[in-house]
């Protein structure tokens, strides 16, 4: 019989409803028996059988439940996934990690010493065009490569009422919100840079927060790394765009898992879950065997359940996590580097034995 894992997820706002939950309960052996919502309950709606519990100490009272799962706003994670591990609960931690690396190291260290399993839940690892991607650098094809471009923007040309993300607080703004993503598969693909600029702003009228930012990363080999999001982005461009010395590899459009969940739709029994439609797929231009080609290069399916699935094999069978907390602290500790950046105007050494 396969061993269950008892889940609590704490929060269920956009994360919570749209992500953590409907990956939860397409992956067997996950149950999810908890949901902590502070005000009315509509998980129950979705997922008649969960206990709604109106605060995390249910969670942490209730000896059945292994995996908790912080998807709450960002200045609460590093007291509420520390307070899992002291419980000797296992903890998944939304992105971005913690505000602070000192806060994210903390926690690794705490995890290590109660013994329980602390990810982050970096999903876009399993971005269809993501993997597709690492596939076209891992196999050489464009040869040395020189620059890497990645880009996550939105239209929201407005201040969003009644939400924390416009709010100025620890580990506001788009560069800790979309940017993590971006710099974690960058750490994926590369490795950890030898030097970092930034150059953040504040492009809506009256926002708090940062709303726009350009990060480029250095790397020793000569790469260098762009990465970019805004929030004022109406005609969206190339996704991602890489050059090497012996061609190009230009990818449009997002992984469509996100829109998929956020319409209701769950990964549980769809055969063209995470396929990416034709007119997305990349453009490669470049030599093969001594022949130029140019064409496009068909998308990996993306899959969400992949993570979820790895952090119910670690807890059960010991596996390697598939994202370590320590990738986790590296990626805020980039985001903490690009600020100093951003302050300083300048091009800032990227310490990596830090």
């Amino acid at each position: 019989m396969q061993a269950v894992v008892n889940v609590a997820l704490v929060g269920y706002g956009l994360a919570g409803q749209s992500f953590h939950a409907p990956i939860i309960t397409a992956v067997p052996g996950l149950h999810l028996k908890t949901v902590v919502q502070r005000h009315g309950a509509q998980s129950k709606e979705r997922y008649p059988w969960v206990n709604v519990a109106k605060s995390v100490d249910e969670v942490l009272a209730d000896p059945d439940i292994q995996l908790v799962v912080v998807a709450t706003p960002n200045p609460t994670h590093y007291e509420l996934a520390r307070q899992v591990l002291e419980a000797g609960k296992h903890v998944v931690v939304d992105k971005p990690f913690t505000p602070s690396a000192q806060e994210a190291a903390n926690l690794i260290g705490l995890a290590q010493k109660k013994q329980r399993v602390l990810s982050v839940f970096q999903n876009r690892r399993w971005d269809g065009d993501f993997l597709t991607v690492k596939r076209v650098v891992e196999s050489g094809t464009l040869g040395t490569l020189v620059e890497y471009e990645s880009h996550y923007d939105r239209y929201v040309n407005y201040l969003r009422p009644n939400t924390w993300k416009e709010e100025e607080n620890p580990g506001a703004g788009i560069l800790y919100d979309l940017g993590a993503h971006l710099i974690d598969q960058v750490l994926v693909l590369f490795g950890l840079p030898q030097s970092v600029r930034a150059d953040l702003r504040r492009q809506r009228p009256q926002s708090r927060i940062d709303d726009s930012f350009e990060v480029v990363l250095q790397y020793e080999t000569g790469l260098k790394a762009i990465l970019k999001g805004s929030m004022l982005v109406r005609e969206i461009g190339p996704h991602y765009v890489l050059h090497g010395q012996e061609g190009s590899f230009v990818k449009y459009g997002l992984d469509p898992q996100e829109a998929c969940l956020k319409a209701g739709r769950s990964p549980g029994g769809d055969p063209l879950w995470g396929v990416d439609l034709p007119d997305q797929w990349g453009i490669l231009n470049t030599q093969l065997s001594g022949l130029h080609f140019r064409g496009q290069v068909e998308t990996i399916p993306g899959d969400y359940r992949a993570y979820y699935q790895n952090i119910y094999e670690t807890i059960t069978q010991g596996k390697e996590l598939a994202v370590k907390p320590e990738e986790g602290y590296q990626t805020i500790r980039v985001i903490e580097r690009a600020f100093e950046s951003h302050r300083a105007g300048k091009t800032l050494t990227f310490l990596v034995g830090n």
